[in-house]
């Protein structure tokens, strides 16, 4: 029996492993950060379209879980650089950013002004740490799963995670969404079965940590923000440059750049609202009254 025929008959006990370490984790850290928040409950709070409070507890609680469950499953250090990495730029961003400046070309705007937003300051930190994933994921594949081709492939990966943590970010705009794409995202990695086990224990994990929070998200009475979002990302990114080389980083890479560009043209929330499969997609499991639109920290 082949390595890679070993590969993929484990695959399915440690996706089931990471997946259920990393739903267990986030739930268990959310407990913690509910019951002694840092800094106080009211830094972590934020209002909704509806006037109601929500908390920002789920967008560490969802890192944290997630990495651990992939750690679990053996995903090794690129899933924690890129996991915790994205989580801690976006945990900046929630904190302390201001809403003076939005999206890609904002903070690219205020940075040609010479001024330093949280958001220039996550893109850069986002950029280095899904190089270092990339970079580390590489120099552990040692003949498993498709061989990188060089600096130039470990490049492009480090910008498909970066990319990767900034898009489910573009979609945290209604309760539940952006779970709900993450969820979309990982499915092939952890049903393919086939890949290595840093793409499955990373996909399943995060899926896990996914579902854990789901009905807090969709219920509006938390938000993953972009330290969960951003992670999120980050995760599924890792996972998707484990288990591709130059071809499939490239491909990615196009994809994320067309999704990137278009969210400054184009609504996503306008798009979904108007093709009435998506919609009911989007509202799925979702109170009536939490249709609108949660205010971004």
């Amino acid at each position: 029996m082949t390595r890679r025929r070993r590969e993929s008959t484990s695959s399915a006990p440690v996706a089931l492993g990471a997946f259920t370490v990393g739903a267990l984790s986030s739930l268990v850290a959310s407990a913690i950060l509910k019951g002694q928040p840092p800094g106080g409950a009211e830094r972590w709070t934020r209002t909704n379209h509806a006037g109601r409070p929500v908390t920002l507890f789920e967008g560490p609680a969802y890192a944290v879980g997630a990495v651990v469950g992939a750690l679990s499953g053996g995903a090794g250090a690129p899933a924690a650089v890129a996991g915790l990495g994205a989580g801690v730029f976006g945990a900046l961003d929630d904190v302390f950013g201001g809403s003076s400046s939005k999206g890609l070309r904002g903070h690219l705007a205020a940075a040609r002004r010479g001024q330093v937003t949280t958001g220039v300051v996550k893109i850069v930190g986002l950029g280095v740490t899904g190089l270092a994933a990339a970079w580390i994921a590489d120099r552990s594949r040692a003949g498993t799963g498709p061989r990188a081709n060089g600096p130039f492939s470990t490049l492009v990966g480090g910008a498909v995670i970066a990319g990767s943590a900034n898009v489910v970010n573009l979609f945290d705009l209604r309760p539940g969404r952006a779970l709900k794409v993450a969820l979309l995202l990982v499915a092939p990695f952890v049903a393919g079965g086939r890949g290595t086990r840093l793409s499955t224990a990373t996909a399943a994990a995060a899926a896990g940590a996914a579902m854990a929070a789901l009905p807090e998200d969709l219920a509006g009475r938390s938000m993953l923000g972009d330290t969960g979002a951003n992670s999120a990302g980050a995760l599924i990114g890792t996972a998707l440059v484990a288990r591709t080389g130059l071809g499939g980083r490239l491909l990615a890479l196009a994809s994320v750049a067309v999704l990137t560009l278009a969210s400054e043209k184009v609504s996503f929330t306008t798009v979904i609202e108007s093709s009435p499969g998506l919609r009911r997609l989007d509202e799925l499991g979702r109170p009536r009254a939490s249709h609108g639109d949660p205010l971004k920290p």
